[in-house]
């Protein structure tokens, strides 16, 4: 074989910190920190700011460790879709090897030392949350089923779990509620990117919900779980949990994401369609989220 025609991805360049931060997925670890960051604000006692701190950097490596060993399995599905052919593995920057050692490092130091100087329930979910990431989510239910999203969503829920047993050493009623709030939330969120990236899903053949029940059962199913997280985030403030600052927020954010849900859940998209509702719904959940745990903190800090 010609040395020219001798693939890339099979003699790696060496990788540089970019390439290893890359592998964190730093966009989907801003998430996972602010909502474990107010979980841990919401929480009825203060943490010290140094013990504070060392929670949400254990939060933030656990989470980046996910994503590196979530990148390390998933190489192959990657390479083949136009969202993430970029990524260190697939363009051939980092050897496989090297990510696997460096989610596995950075697992088992993130979990450690949030045992070590936080507590050992907080460790004990944050790595549960790793477990259910890698595990079953991504080796176990990805490539299986069309629930995938809906059951791995648990491994994104665990954060302001995680946040409020480092403030308090115990989990209640209001963790267990934002737990179900992001729980719910994911299905809408993510169906939504799958409707506007299914030909990228069916080429790698992931069974996303859009590929293999259709257009139609997906919207549906985006309206049904939007209802069921709108509840779900009225909650806190309905029982007493929290305060008018989240109820305010809760209730008109809830009512946005309703309506941009309903005009994905109630169309059809024509053949030159941009999917712009699509998209919209998409890029709001996102904020959505920001917005109801950013009112959550400010009832705590500001109100309380």
């Amino acid at each position: 074989m010609n040395a020219t025609t001798i693939s890339v991805a099979a003699y790696p360049l060496p990788a540089d910190w970019r390439d290893f931060l890359a592998l964190t997925k730093p966009r989907v670890m801003t998430l996972v920190v602010f909502t474990a960051l107010c979980g841990m604000l919401a929480a009825p006692v203060a943490i010290d700011p140094v013990i504070g701190f060392t929670a949400i950097l254990c939060i933030a490596l656990g989470a980046g460790a996910s994503g590196a060993l979530n990148q390390w399995y998933e190489a192959d599905i990657d390479a083949v879709m136009k969202r993430t052919a970029k990524r260190p593995l697939p363009a051939g920057r980092m050897d496989a090897q090297a990510a696997l050692h460096f989610g596995v490092g950075l697992s088992a130091f993130s979990v450690l030392l949030m045992g070590l100087a936080v507590n050992w329930l907080s460790a004990a979910i944050l790595l549960g949350s790793i477990l259910f990431y890698v595990l079953i989510y991504t080796v176990w239910l990805k490539r299986r089923t069309p629930q995938n999203i809906v059951i791995g969503g648990a491994a994104g829920a665990f954060p302001p779990i995680i946040g409020w047993a480092a403030a308090t050493g115990d989990v209640t009623a209001l963790p267990l509620l934002l737990f179900g709030l992001i729980f719910l939330w994911t299905p809408p969120h993510f169906w939504a990117l799958a409707l506007f990236m299914k030909a990228d899903y069916s080429a790698a053949g992931v069974p996303m919900l859009p590929v293999v029940a259709g257009e139609r059962t997906t919207r549906t199913q985006i309206g049904l779980y939007t209802i069921a997280m709108a509840a779900c985030a009225v909650a806190p403030w309905a029982l007493g949990l929290a305060g008018d600052a989240y109820g305010l927020t809760a209730i008109v954010g809830s009512a946005i994401f309703a309506v941009l849900a309903l005009r994905v859940a109630t169309r059809t998209r024509g053949e030159n369609d941009a999917m712009k509702p699509e998209k919209s719904l998409f890029a709001f959940s996102i904020l959505y989220l920001f917005l109801l745990f950013g009112g959550l903190a400010t009832d705590r800090l500001v109100f309380a």
